[in-house]
């Protein structure tokens, strides 16, 4: 059993990592600034405290540290968009190095942490330079969010390096679950052009939970950076034809499933053990049979 902190417990991400980790048998400090509901009126294991605390300060953050053994930090504003662009670079850099410098302090065994997909080039206003894009299409930041990232991304190699720490970004591609699937229909499938701005990706949010407790236990060294998406696209329409039609000329690599995701996930399979589970398709299939 380990002791982990784990921040943005009460964000989207967070609440089911909360959960799985606490499946997994581990001690979790659940830290945000909001209320942290638990699923079903009750935990599913034990559960250290839930703290709130402002992470970009550094008092604050070795305080809430304090015993653990390491952290899975999801804590930052999580989009372009939702604050002025200079608050969010600003917010996110400090809380992620605050972060950083308590772990190495507390000589923590790991850190977790989340990075994104928009570091690779998103949003996708201008083609990729081949599909599907991997970890070598980096950095291409198109926002003050995805710079925030990018940047980190270099602190994670330093305070990696300097301490002997494995550091484990999580390029999350964008965190759906099963309400948003049911919108898809409507709102996704009549216009590939809608969601051409991060090559139709997504990750279940279970997945991205399990991508945290896989990259806590997996044999990592040095600072290491993962993509983690569904094994498909949010479109019923097959990869190829997809890029064919609204980004034409971009090379496809050998490999592709037929409504495989153009967000490389082999990386992670490889290094990590990633296999996700879940797919809108799941989703939509049962209800369909329940009608």
């Amino acid at each position: 059993m380990t002791h982990i902190v784990l921040t943005g417990a009460a964000g989207r991400a967070g609440r089911v990592t909360l959960v799985r980790l606490l499946e997994a048998g581990h001690r979790v400090t659940a830290v945000d600034t909001q209320p942290v509901t638990p699923p079903q009126g009750s935990f599913p294991g034990t559960l250290v405290a839930h703290l709130r605390a402002d992470l970009t300060d550094l008092g604050e953050t070795l305080e809430v540290m304090q015993g653990a053994d390491a952290v899975v930090h999801l804590a930052n504003i999580p989009a372009p968009g939702l604050q002025a662009p200079h608050r969010t670079f600003v917010q996110n850099i400090g809380m992620n190095h605050s972060v950083f410098t308590a772990a190495v302090m507390h000589r923590l065994s790991r850190v977790v942490w989340a990075s994104s997909e928009t570091t690779l080039g998103l949003p996708f206003d201008q083609p990729p330079r081949y599909a599907p894009i991997d970890e070598d299409h980096y950095p291409l930041p198109e926002s003050s969010y995805a710079l925030s990232k990018v940047l980190t991304e270099s602190m994670a190699e330093q305070f990696s390096r300097q301490s002997g720490i494995p550091f484990v970004a999580l390029r999350f591609s964008n965190i759906l679950g099963p309400d948003d699937y049911r919108r898809f229909p409507a709102q996704a499938w009549p216009d590939p052009q809608v969601r051409r701005w991060n090559l139709w990706g997504y990750i279940d949010e279970r997945d991205a939970a399990e991508a945290c407790q896989l990259a806590l236990a997996a044999p990592l060294e040095g600072a290491q950076s993962f993509i983690i998406a569904a094994a498909d696209t949010v479109m019923p329409t097959p990869s190829a034809d997809l890029m064919r039609e609204v980004f034409p000329g971009v090379p496809l690599r050998q490999g592709l499933a037929e409504y495989g995701t153009l967000l490389s996930i082999e990386r992670a399979r490889e290094m990590l053990g990633f296999n996700p589970q879940h797919s809108w398709r799941d989703t939509l299939k049962t209800e369909s049979q329940v009608r």
